[in-house]
């Protein structure tokens, strides 16, 4: 009798840590194309266009400083959750005149989450913004690299960045972007 509750304890952890890692993986997976997109709209690029759901599956591991803010910030919001639950169950007074008694209401739940969930998207959106702006000024600040096509014609630009399939080069106020196995040289993104 005891070896099957270890075991049926055993399974249900590693069920919940299954789903807790798949939350986390989609999360941080949605907040790197949000980053991502701001990253490429700062220069005019639509990176939709552009890239495939494998650029998206690998996008915030491309850059340690979206895995990083992502993970700090569902790690923060979790923490953030505990303690407003932790804070209501040993404070109950002090939570009630704190939330104006609302929390006695039947639709306080239902509010409390829904709040979170908004000033969590504001917050990334926010923070996606930011982001895209500082890391377009440093992509400005970097050192022009030189492409030479298959006919030895040779090109210099900024590296913006790439997807699997295009190479997006800043050169001067106008962004290029070259398809790396084409026919077609490039083209200019407006």
């Amino acid at each position: 009798m005891k070896e099957g509750l270890i075991k049926d304890t055993y399974e249900l952890i590693f069920k919940e840590i299954q789903t807790v890692i798949t939350i986390f993986y989609i999360l941080i997976v949605g907040i790197g194309m949000l980053f991502t997109y701001q990253k490429y709209s700062e220069f005019g690029i639509n990176i939709f266009d552009y890239a495939d759901v494998f650029d998206f599956l690998v996008a915030p591991f491309s850059d340690f400083k979206i895995v990083l803010f992502s993970t700090i910030t569902i790690l923060l919001v979790f923490l953030f959750f505990k303690l407003d639950s932790l804070y209501k169950r040993k404070f109950p007074k002090n939570y009630s005149s704190m939330n104006f008694g609302w929390d006695k209401k039947s639709w306080f739940n239902s509010y409390r989450y829904s709040l979170f969930f908004i000033l969590f998207i504001l917050y990334i959106n926010l923070s996606a913004d930011v982001y895209g702006k500082f890391t377009s000024k440093q992509t400005k600040r970097k050192s022009p690299i030189n492409l030479k096509y298959s006919d030895n014609e040779t090109i210099n630009g900024i590296l913006i960045g790439k997807t699997k399939d295009v190479i997006f080069l800043l050169q001067g106020k106008k962004v290029k972007a070259i398809p790396i196995n084409s026919i077609i040289k490039e083209f200019e993104i407006e």
